[in-house]
């Protein structure tokens, strides 16, 4: 008999939840559609950036999705909570500025980069890791390229997809660095910028710098946050000592 009981987890929202931000107007829809066509019910908390630079703040969730909307009013915040997933295994999402401060937090606590910066906080720094884009991004449509083999791929089914930013600011310095270290770039532009990472060996870590939570009109959540919300679930199961 197929089990068609609701699977409930626990995700953090982290970022200063704005009207004005398209994206935190969606994702409350996103939510629905996955709790009505999926059975998957996430039980969504926004944190602010300012309050979420206590370690503690997302231990006990089963996931957790660093929003658009930068800059944030406190970086550090921000990079905390993301140590605190990628350290502790907790599911990770990282979208628009959640991608780019993935990648500064790890560049700063794995590679040992502790200078790098990012241009839209603090534009005066020597050495920027996230920079101004070449070309701006904000309200573009454009083609991905997707590593075969990679975390992306098996998410999206694809190798190929055509996703929206709203975006101004990318990474560019360090990247071999970043690689060396165990970070994966898995996805590219078709001038082949950086366009998605993710870790491999963690449950579950993937940011993107295109937006997957205005993909269409929010009906069908696009493949990334419906594998967020299934990694969500299995992580809560596990805590529970449930089947997977």
């Amino acid at each position: 008999m197929t089990n068609t009981a609701a699977r409930t987890a626990r995700i953090a929202l982290v970022g200063d939840r704005s009207p004005s931000v398209v994206s935190h107007t969606r994702i409350p829809v996103l939510f629905e559609a996955l709790a009505e066509r999926d059975r998957l019910v996430l039980d969504a908390y926004w944190i602010p950036s300012e309050e979420a630079g206590d370690e503690d703040v997302v231990r006990g969730f089963d996931a957790v999705w660093v929003v658009p909307g930068s800059p944030y009013r406190s970086e550090a915040g921000v990079l905390a909570v993301i140590r605190t997933a990628r350290v502790e295994g907790i599911p990770f999402l990282g979208t628009c500025g959640g991608f780019q401060h993935a990648v500064l937090e790890y560049a700063r606590n794995v590679c040992g980069l502790t200078q790098v910066a990012h241009a839209e906080n603090d534009p005066d720094a020597d050495d920027l890791l996230i920079e101004p884009l070449a070309c701006s991004l904000v309200g573009h449509e454009a083609v991905v390229s997707i590593e075969p083999g990679s975390l992306a791929q098996s998410v999206i089914g694809s190798e190929r997809t055509v996703e929206r930013y709203f975006c101004a600011y990318g990474p560019s310095r360090h990247l071999d660095t970043l690689r060396a270290h165990g970070m994966r770039f898995s996805g590219h532009d078709e001038d082949g910028h950086v366009r998605i990472a993710e870790l491999p060996g963690h449950p579950f870590f993937l940011a993107s710098l295109f937006q997957p939570e205005l993909s269409g009109d929010g009906s069908r959540p696009h493949p990334i946050v419906r594998a967020l919300a299934r990694a969500a679930v299995k992580h809560a199961a596990q805590a529970q000592g449930q089947p997977v």
